[in-house]
């Protein structure tokens, strides 16, 4: 992460439901290799914590149209019993949204943290996101959505990231 929590990894891996994702964890904790690796890499940890989180059905996960830039993460902890009325307003919204920019994915957490929405965008730079977003207020519908979610968010948090020499979005 460059802008956010520092020093700090994210991994998104997509998996095909939850017997791809118990299949790729018996392939782990079985690997020997893999489980050398992992006690090496302990001990340069801090904490880890990890979500398993569904997509929308309205804003289904796409690779980026180009690879580089910076992607930000945007992460909401909703107050509970709120995520169907935050869906519904960030129906319109994402629609605002696609007049400027392309997201690629929205999630939100069905084990680990609960009541969490995450959304990854990706941009050339700071200054072209800044001026993304601020073109998003003049679409019909933006503001509305902005003011019908916030009262719904108990925290947020934005980081940027850039890709580290070995991801597949370099």
């Amino acid at each position: 992460t460059d802008i956010g929590e520092l020093d700090t990894a994210v991994h998104i891996w997509e998996y095909k439901g939850y017997p791809a994702l118990s299949a790729a964890y018996l392939t782990y904790r079985s690997d020997p290799e893999y489980q050398r690796l992992h006690r090496k890499m302990l001990s340069l940890l801090r904490s880890r914590k990890s979500q398993i989180m569904l997509e929308f059905q309205f804003w289904p996960t796409h690779p980026p149209a180009s690879k580089g830039g910076l992607y930000e993460l945007r992460s909401y902890m909703l107050k509970s019993g709120t995520l169907l009325e935050w869906e519904q307003n960030w129906r319109i919204g994402v629609e605002c949204r696609k007049h400027h920019e392309v997201p690629m994915g929205a999630w939100f957490s069905q084990l680990g943290d609960l009541n969490q929405v995450h959304h990854l965008w990706q941009y050339p730079d700071l200054q072209v996101r800044k001026e993304v977003r601020e073109s998003a207020w003049s679409e019909n519908g933006w503001p509305e959505t902005v003011l019908n979610t916030v009262p719904l968010i108990q925290k947020m948090s934005s980081r940027i990231m850039l890709p580290m020499s070995f991801s597949s979005l370099k």
